[in-house]
């Protein structure tokens, strides 16, 4: 856990160096407003509808450049070109800034935001007072955005007091990884911080800390932190916590899973809660188990004229589908000529989540000319990686007799040659004797 803190600490330091070393230098942000229509009557929206704006970006408000010199665009309106602050400087992340020329920005959306309580039993009581806070009494943005690569995910939510399209971030939450791949068993950290503004009497009632995962339309609690009362929900969810020292010192609310299972793929959402506020980022996980491949028999074979073999291929204990099998034949020449994939079987899935898929490969020997034998290879292409496992066959009669077997069938021919000598003078002798115990009768 202090690793993990010490890691956030030292980002924070090379961000303030950062912002030293490139003063007030921040992205010019493209974004889209959305909102819904007006109604036609009976307060029914109409949809809703999106215009193009900016963002210009400073950490200091009484800085007045804007970081561009350039004439905003001429199909942006006025209404919705945004001086924003942001002290954080957040909305300063690298991520943020497309490379020079470059056509790929990032992402950014704009909406109207509405504060209001929260229902949640975790963060409930950061709003007890009946009364709303004048504080509130404002224009409120939420602004939603996607940096370069999936190197960022970014919220945040602004006050504008005045109405004067000058913006000040007081809540962002963020993720520097969209996106998240982990072997099966192993610990995986979930990336979360948040920054609130220190001067924003919402900022001294406290916060609160929920994720929440998500997949395929289904969700469950995951994890829950009351901050102001320094408690943990109760939830079913086992392996699952936070790094509540560096969630106060540092606004890190990373997840952490101490061991990954199939079950864990999917979406989590990092939701923070201040009063009357809420922002909160998306961080997609993967389990991904490459298989454990085994070719059976697993003995060196030998296939004779007219005989099929059967060889049984088995990838088992991977994650996610799908994966691919097929198999390959290396001869003595080196060649590595493809086999197909074989018979498949249907995917079975084992108690952990994980599966298991299986292939059968008829071998023989007219069919496939296979030479004198060679490497018979099962190769699983998989997301988590390629693995292959091989066996050794042998091709009795192939292709006509080589120097080798020329030479063994001399030798045969000759031992057979001599054997038969040896029969017939045996035989011969025998002969022999018997004519002479004859002769010697008759006289």
């Amino acid at each position: 856990m202090t690793d993990i803190a010490t890691i956030y600490k030292l980002s924070l330091v090379a961000l303030t160096c950062a912002l030293q070393a490139y003063g007030t230098t921040c992205p010019v942000l493209e974004c889209w407003f959305v909102q819904e229509r007006s109604g036609r009557g009976g307060g029914v929206a109409a949809g809703m509808s999106q215009e193009k704006s900016l963002l210009f970006v400073r950490t200091d408000p009484d800085d007045t450049r804007t970081g561009s010199k350039a004439a905003p665009p001429t199909d942006i309106v006025p209404a919705r070109i945004y001086q924003v602050t942001d002290p954080g400087a957040s909305l300063c992340s690298t991520p943020l800034h497309p490379p020079e020329g470059s056509i790929r920005k990032p992402k950014c959306e704009i909406n109207p935001f509405l504060p209001q309580p929260s229902t949640v039993q975790w963060a409930a009581p950061l709003t007890d007072s009946a009364h709303s806070p004048i504080y509130l009494q404002a224009d409120w943005f939420s602004a939603s955005l996607q940096g370069l690569d999936g190197q960022l995910r970014l919220s945040s939510v602004m006050r504008d007091p005045t109405a004067t399209n000058k913006p000040s971030v007081v809540l962002s939450v963020y993720s520097r990884t969209a996106s998240v791949h982990s072997r099966l068993g192993a610990p995986v950290v979930l990336d979360c911080g948040f920054w609130t503004e220190f001067s924003s009497p919402l900022s001294a009632v406290g916060f609160s800390v929920e994720w929440r995962y998500q997949f395929r339309g289904e969700g469950h609690l995951v994890l829950a932190y009351d901050g102001k009362s320094d408690r943990l929900a109760e939830t079913a969810e086992e392996g699952a916590e936070l790094d509540i020292a560096a969630l106060h010192q540092t606004g890190n609310a990373s997840l952490i899973l101490q061991e990954a299972q199939v079950r864990h793929s999917g979406t989590y959402i990092c939701t923070v809660y201040q009063p009357y506020l809420l922002a909160q980022v998306a961080i997609d996980l993967q389990i991904t188990e490459p298989p454990s491949l085994s070719v059976s028999p697993p003995n060196p074979q030998v296939l004779f004229p007219g005989q099929f073999l059967t060889l049984q291929c088995e990838a088992s204990g991977f994650a996610p589908l799908p994966v691919d099998l097929r198999w390959e034949f290396q001869g003595a020449d080196g060649v590595v000529r493809p086999l197909g994939e074989g018979r498949m079987s249907g995917h079975r899935v084992g108690s952990d989540g994980t599966f298991t898929q299986s292939s059968w490969l008829e071998v023989g020997q007219a069919e496939l000319d296979l030479g004198r034998g060679g490497e018979v290879t099962c190769v699983a292409v998989h997301s988590g990686g390629t693995r292959r496992a091989r066996v050794a066959l042998s091709v009795v009669g192939a292709m006509g007799p080589t120097v080798e077997d020329s030479m063994a069938m001399v030798a045969v021919a000759l031992g057979l040659y001599g054997l038969i000598k040896v029969v017939s003078w045996t035989f011969s002798s025998i002969g022999s004797v018997g004519r002479v115990s004859e002769c010697k009768k008759e006289k």
